[in-house]
C-alpha cells in the first residue's frame, strides 16, 4: 500500500473521529504520522496541529449551522489557553521525546476514564467564567505541550466542569481546538523540520471531507454512546502508546 494511500486512509478516520466526537483527532495523527507514514516525532506533532487546525475549522462550520456551539463558553475557554499553549508549545521542544510520549499517553487516559464516569447533562443556565477560565487554560498548556488539538480533553471538561450536554460540548469542543492548534503551531514555527506537504496536503484533504461524514454521524448516535465511543478510543491509543514507550 503506497504512502498517499495510507495518508488518504488515516486522514478520513481522523476527520471522522473530530466531526463526531469533537476530538481524538491529534490523538491519532501523531502515532499515524510516526508509525505510518514515517514522520519524526517532532515533525508529527507539527504535521498533526496544521492537520487538525483545518479539519476542525470545517467541523466547526459545520456545528454551527445546528447550533451545537456555546459560543461564550468556548470562547471563555479558547481565550484562556492562548498564552499556555504558546508557552508550553515553546518549552515542549526541549524535551525528550518518550516523556512527551508517556505524558501523552496518561493525560489520554486520564480523560477516557473521566468520560466513562460523567454523564451527559444540560447545559447549565449560566456560565461560569473562573471554572471556564481554569479549565481553558490548563487545556491550552497541554495543547502546546503535548502538540495536540486538545480535543480529547476539551470535550471531557466542557461535559464533567461546565455541564454542557454531549453534543453541544463536540461542537463547542471544535472552537478550542481551532484557536488552541493555532496558537500551538505558532510556538512550534521553524521546530517542525522534515515536513512533507506531497504527504500533508492529501492528508488534511482526506480528513476534512471526513469531518463532514462524521457531523452527520454525530447527529445518529446519542451523547451516551458518544461518549463510550470516545472513550475507548481514547483509551486503546494510550495503552499502545505506553507499550511503545516501555518497549
Amino acid at each position: 500500500m503506497t504512502v498517499l494511500v495510507l495518508a488518504l486512509i488515516a486522514g478520513a478516520v481522523i476527520g471522522l473521529a473530530l466531526g463526531a466526537l469533537g476530538g481524538g483527532g491529534s490523538v491519532l495523527a501523531v502515532p499515524a504520522l510516526i508509525y505510518l507514514l514515517g514522520f519524526t516525532p517532532v515533525a508529527a506533532t507539527t504535521a498533526s496541529l496544521i492537520i487538525v487546525t483545518a479539519t476542525s475549522a470545517t467541523a466547526l462550520y459545520a456545528h454551527t449551522r445546528d447550533g451545537n456551539v456555546a459560543w461564550k463558553t468556548g470562547a471563555l475557554f479558547a481565550a484562556a489557553g492562548i498564552v499556555p499553549a504558546f508557552l508550553a508549545g515553546a518549552v515542549a521542544g526541549r524535551l525528550p521525546e518518550a516523556v512527551l510520549t508517556a505524558a501523552f499517553a496518561v493525560i489520554a487516559a486520564l480523560a477516557a476514564l473521566r468520560m466513562l464516569r460523567t454523564s451527559a447533562s444540560a447545559p447549565p443556565d449560566r456560565i461560569r467564567p473562573g471554572k471556564a477560565a481554569g479549565a481553558g487554560a490548563g487545556l491550552g498548556a497541554v495543547t502546546g505541550f503535548l502538540g495536540v488539538g486538545g480535543g480529547f480533553l476539551a470535550v471531557p471538561a466542557l461535559v464533567g466542569v461546565l455541564g454542557l450536554a454531549m453534543r453541544r460540548a463536540v461542537g463547542t469542543s471544535l472552537l478550542v481546538i481551532t484557536v488552541n492548534s493555532l496558537a500551538a503551531l505558532a510556538a512550534r514555527t521553524g521546530t517542525g523540520g522534515g515536513l512533507h506537504w506531497e504527504i500533508i496536503g492529501p492528508f488534511t484533504g482526506a480528513a476534512i471531507l471526513g469531518a463532514w461524514d462524521g457531523k452527520r454521524l454525530a447527529t445518529k448516535i446519542s451523547g451516551t454512546t458518544l461518549q463510550k465511543i470516545f472513550a475507548s478510543v481514547l483509551l486503546a491509543v494510550a495503552a499502545f502508546m505506553l507499550v511503545d514507550v516501555i518497549v
